[in-house]
C-alpha cells in the first residue's frame, strides 16, 4: 500500500549530522507545534497532554512518544519514535482513513483501572498512537513503532476482536 498524501515524511537524526542535541530539539519543536501551540482534536474532543513532571523543560507525554521504558526517570530515547514526531497528529485527524485501524481498548489491568484507551493503528506502518479516553476531552497517552511480532499479534488480535463485537451476527 502506499503511503496516504496526508503523512509527513520521518524526521530523520541522519540529517542532523549525527548531533543528539539538536536532532531532539527539532524534533520536540515539531510536537510543540503540532499539540502545544495549537489544538488537535478527536471526534469534536479537544487533545490534550500529560505535562508534568516536565523533564528537560518537555513535557511527559513528549517523552512517552520519543523514548521507551516503564520508570519516568528512565527512559531511553527510541529513534523510531523520534523519526515518527509528525505522525501521531495526522493519525488522530485522519482516524477514519481506510490506512488507520482505530477501536476502543478497555483493559482491567491495575496500570489502566479500567480506563478506556483508544488505539489507532497505522497497521502498514507499524505504527500505533494510543489516546485515553477522559469524557469531555482526550489525552495523547503514548506512540510507538511496532518492532515485536509478539505486539503486532497482540494488537490484530484486539482489532479482530473489536471487529467481532461491533458486527451483528
Amino acid at each position: 500500500m502506499t503511503k496516504p498524501s496526508w503523512l509527513p515524511p520521518l524526521v530523520c537524526f541522519s540529517h542532523f549530522g549525527g548531533e543528539w542535541d539538536r536532532y531532539i530539539e527539532a524534533v520536540y519543536t515539531y510536537f510543540k507545534a503540532d499539540f502545544i501551540d495549537s489544538r488537535a482534536h478527536f471526534r469534536n474532543r479537544v487533545i490534550t497532554l500529560k505535562r508534568h513532571p516536565l523533564l528537560g523543560g518537555k513535557e511527559t507525554t513528549f517523552w512517552h512518544i520519543t523514548s521507551e521504558g516503564e520508570e519516568e526517570d528512565k527512559r531511553v530515547p527510541d529513534i523510531r519514535r523520534c523519526e515518527r514526531i509528525r505522525w501521531p497528529r495526522p493519525m488522530i485527524e485522519h482516524h477514519d482513513d481506510g490506512s488507520i485501524r482505530c477501536w476502543p481498548n478497555i483493559r482491567a489491568t491495575a496500570r489502566r483501572r479500567n480506563e478506556r484507551r483508544i488505539v489507532l493503528w497505522f497497521y502498514d506502518e507499524d505504527y500505533v498512537v494510543v489516546l485515553a479516553d477522559r469524557g469531555r476531552y482526550v489525552l495523547l497517552w503514548t506512540a510507538y513503532y511496532v518492532s515485536w511480532g509478539h505486539t503486532r499479534r497482540k494488537l490484530l488480535r484486539e482489532y479482530e476482536d473489536y471487529q467481532k463485537r461491533r458486527t451483528p451476527p
